[in-house]
């Protein structure tokens, strides 16, 4: 992951954008750089941007900041659903509801286990928020939310994922 520095300014005006659609900063910046791209090229940046979320997520843990590793394991689930509806059916998911309903139909594909990955994941959704989780229940939601991450990856991407 590369890390970018914007004026505080423009941070803000990104950040205003994206709340106003109810999508994160990283989800707004990506469907503004890939308009031009076919959902297939969509994807496949979804997946990638997934696995790096939860490469950052793993740096969060290792520091201790429990609430940024929450942020980035439900960031990392929610671009891994969004890449696999654009993958299998060229279908940009635009609403929380709408990444509810999809994972129904990853689970159809993937197994049962995708339910409690995205529980998992909405439980680190509110403790980003909240605060609440302790140190284990970040772990373990991260462990299912990477085996989440890497089956679409694997998908989406044609390869095994490192």
């Amino acid at each position: 992951m590369v890390a970018l520095v914007l004026p505080s300014r423009v941070v803000q005006e990104l950040r205003r954008r994206a709340e106003a659609e109810g999508i994160s900063l990283e989800d707004y910046v990506l469907e503004r750089l890939l308009a031009d791209a076919d959902p297939p090229e969509r994807a496949k940046t979804y997946a990638e941007t997934a696995v790096e979320m939860l490469q950052a997520a793993e740096e969060e843990l290792r520091i201790g900041d429990l609430r940024q590793a929450s942020e980035k394991i439900w960031e990392a689930a929610a671009l891994a659903v969004k890449a696999y509806a654009y993958w299998k059916e060229g279908m940009r998911l635009t609403s929380h509801g709408e990444l509810w309903r999809y994972k129904d139909k990853i689970a159809e594909e993937l197994g049962d286990w995708v339910h409690d990955a995205w529980a998992q994941a909405n439980a680190m959704r509110t403790n980003f928020y909240e605060g609440w989780a302790t140190e284990a229940d970040v772990r373990r939601a991260y462990g299912e939310v990477r085996d989440l991450v890497e089956r679409i990856a694997e998908r989406v991407l044609g390869r095994p994922n490192p």
